[in-house]
């Protein structure tokens, strides 16, 4: 049973078989890792049901978030034992929330101060904190590749597949997997490292872009293919965990 099954109709997955949807694309041989914009913001700084974390953290995701966390510090560890390269994004934003464009027009608590930069909001969580060969990203709109220089670095790189994680499934996860589909890279989506404040918007977003735009994929199955792939050169090494990670740290772009 997938995770969609019970809030998308079986009239609608019929549809969707029907038209030819849904197709498998598989891993390909040479993949990178996305983690999308899991800083304190979207999880708060300690695990809470959301409604207390959102007290502090609007844009919280609360215990799920911290779920995606654990999750994806496994994913991390195991890319980094096979070399694999790994990329980061996080959003701050000007204090007088200029660079927020139309985003002011959609949320009224726009521009509180969590989120601006120096704030601790844009900080990437200790547990998961990059190490120094990794890329960190700074964006302002939702996909990881609008505006930033991401997609030339995978592509000189050689990567074929992204294995992306993050939040929000329904936001800059959904947008950077329609990017990344629209350049041609195979892009898997690893189900237990993305998450959404809400989860029927979890469960739809991830049923469309595993019928469109990339395959939706298990941790476990994730592990294996890692686990398969050759060595790339030396071992990649996180930071120590008690380091925090500063959003003004060198390998920020």
């Amino acid at each position: 049973m997938a995770i969609w099954d019970d809030v998308i109709p079986a009239e609608d997955r019929r549809i969707y078989e029907i038209g030819g949807w849904g197709r498998s694309m598989g891993f390909g041989v040479n993949p990178a890792v996305l983690v999308v914009d899991v800083n304190y913001d979207f999880v708060g700084d300690e695990p809470k049901p959301i409604l207390e974390s959102i007290e502090r953290w609007r844009y919280s995701c609360g215990e799920v978030g911290w779920r995606g966390v654990r999750a994806i510090l496994k994913l991390l560890a195991a890319a980094r034992a096979k070399g694999v390269r790994i990329f980061y994004t996080t959003v701050d934003h000007r204090a007088d929330a200029f660079d927020y464009g139309r985003d002011r027009d959609k949320n009224v608590r726009t521009g509180e101060a969590t989120s601006i930069t120096g704030g601790k909001g844009p900080e990437i969580p200790t547990e998961i904190a990059p190490a120094h060969s990794d890329i960190v990203i700074g964006k302002k709109k939702a996909s990881a590749f609008f505006g930033t220089p991401l997609a030339s670095y995978l592509i000189d790189l050689g990567v074929d597949t992204l294995l992306v994680t993050g939040v929000s499934t329904s936001g800059c996860v959904r947008a950077s997997v329609v990017d990344g589909h629209a350049y041609n890279f195979r892009v898997c989506v690893v189900e237990e490292g993305t998450f959404d404040r809400s989860s029927i918007a979890h469960k739809v977003n991830l049923f469309d872009m595993h019928m469109k735009y990339a395959d939706v994929v298990t941790l476990a199955d994730t592990l294996r293919y890692l686990d398969g792939l050759p060595a790339r050169g030396a071992a990649l090494t996180a930071v120590a965990p008690t380091a925090a990670y500063s959003a003004s740290a060198g390998n920020r772009i």
